[in-house]
């Protein structure tokens, strides 16, 4: 079959097959790919406990650095991936191909000029970002690669999207789980038997990005997507207009969630090591879940975005309800599995310290109250964003992290210490799900008058 029976096969399957079964079809591939890139910091948390308390917090200082580069990576990867999708949509192969390239080179430079100037000014950015006097050595040696791997992540998160984009979300989890492998089997043997300490948990993520980002470049050249080719760079106004537009969502949501880790690591500093090591536990087990939650919505946007290109918007309305449904129930059982064993959960990372149990598994509580909201949170957010209504979605994306959570961090720990760190990302949550039901409706009304 030539690349454009190909496509046209594509475009007859995300048109016309079942949206239930389509979005299933395509989401698990993406809750794996999903779940596996929380496995990243998953595993160096849990390998990097062994080496103590200020350890951990070390690496949970770097996380909103990580999330800087995964909010830029998703910037380029939705920004492209959306277009790409809406334009086979409408069956235009050349305006695709031409995003394709452009969005993926400018993410590869991007990483450089972030890996370039974060080590000229490490020790500066580490403070910035919430680290103590007694995590500062442990965040630099963590960071200092993380920031070399820069490229790479960004990378591959863009091409991971572009593939997922166009319903070839397999290729994505192939490239993927190679990566996740090699990250967790050199983890261990970089921190422990090559002596490498923090430093050898950042190595071995940095080289399993590179692994994935290489093999999802190899991968775009199969099953009829759109290749990655140089040539087809280009550098113009209304290619990074109609990047920003479907990425700014993105990057809003990343970018604030990051803004507010930092934020949330200096207020917690002021009760010690012990506090930024707990709630560090506590985000990258809630990373996990949200991350599940996620590549769900994942299986949906290509389905959302072809049809929407295809003016199919029933098709578009069937999938979000359907997809929030699902979405909350299985968000309700993940939360009563974690609020009932949360100390344990904690205990897996660190066993041996009271004081960060104590914190760890309140925190955790207190999170898991609300977790069904996130269902509609997160989905509404991004079907906005895939059907380009970025002002709407930016708002949305910016409003669980960034809008709420802030002003009620501040507000909340000044009222009531630690206790009000640990309720400001629930009582923030609430917030966000009352802003996302009247977005999401004035969202659907409008398609019934989209062209």
């Amino acid at each position: 079959m030539n690349p454009s029976d190909q496509q046209n096969a594509k475009y007859d399957k995300m048109t016309r097959t079942p949206v239930e079964k389509l979005v299933c079809t395509l989401a698990v591939p993406s809750i794996l790919i999903m779940m596996i890139s929380a496995l990243y910091n998953m595993a160096d948390t849990y390998f990097v406990a062994y080496l103590g308390t200020s350890a951990i917090a070390g690496v949970g200082v770097v996380f909103p650095l990580m999330a800087v580069i995964q909010a830029l990576g998703f910037f380029f990867g939705h920004g492209s991936g959306s277009y790409i999708a809406r334009e086979m949509g409408a069956r235009r192969a050349g305006q695709a191909s031409r995003m394709a390239a452009t969005s993926f080179i400018i993410a590869l430079l991007s990483g450089a000029l972030i890996a370039l100037s974060g080590i000229c000014f490490i020790a500066r950015l580490a403070g910035v970002l919430g680290s103590t006097e007694t995590i500062l050595p442990y965040a630099c040696d963590y960071m200092f690669f993380i920031l070399l791997g820069s490229p790479w992540m960004m990378g591959s998160i863009t091409l991971n999207c572009q593939l997922r984009y166009q319903g070839n979300a397999i290729s994505g989890l192939v490239g993927m789980i190679s990566g996740a492998l090699l990250n967790i089997g050199l983890d261990p043997v970089l921190i422990f038997v090559v002596h490498m300490g923090v430093r050898g948990a950042a190595l071995a993520t940095m080289s399993s990005q590179f692994v994935s980002c290489t093999l999802l470049f190899i991968m775009t050249r199969t099953r009829g997507d759109i290749p990655v080719r140089f040539g087809d760079f280009c550098p113009r106004l209304s290619v990074y207009r109609e990047m920003t537009r479907g990425g700014i969502p993105s990057l809003a949501r990343q970018g604030i969630a990051s803004i507010a880790a930092a934020l949330v690591n200096h207020v917690a500093g002021s009760y010690g090591d012990t506090a930024i090591a707990a709630l560090s536990i506590v985000n990258r087990v809630f990373w996990f879940c949200i991350s599940a939650l996620t590549g769900f919505g994942q299986g949906f946007q290509p389905v959302c975005s072809f049809n929407y290109g295809a003016g199919l918007f029933d098709r578009v309305k069937r999938a979000y309800r359907f997809c929030t449904r699902t979405a909350f129930i299985v968000m309700s059982f993940m939360g009563v599995l974690l609020f009932v064993f949360a100390p344990r959960i904690i205990m897996v990372f660190r066993s041996d310290d009271p004081r960060l149990i104590e914190i760890g598994s309140l925190a955790m509580r207190f999170q898991c109250a609300v977790l069904p909201l996130s269902a509609w949170i997160v989905l509404s957010n991004m079907m906005m964003q895939t059907v380009g209504k970025t002002v709407r979605a930016s708002v949305m994306a910016a409003s669980r992290q960034g809008i709420f959570l802030i002003p009620v961090l501040f507000a909340l720990s000044r009222s009531l210490g630690l206790l009000g760190v640990e309720l400001s990302q629930p009582l923030a949550d609430i917030f966000a799900f009352m802003l996302s039901v009247p977005l999401s409706r004035s969202v659907f009304g409008e398609m019934k008058d989209s062209p």
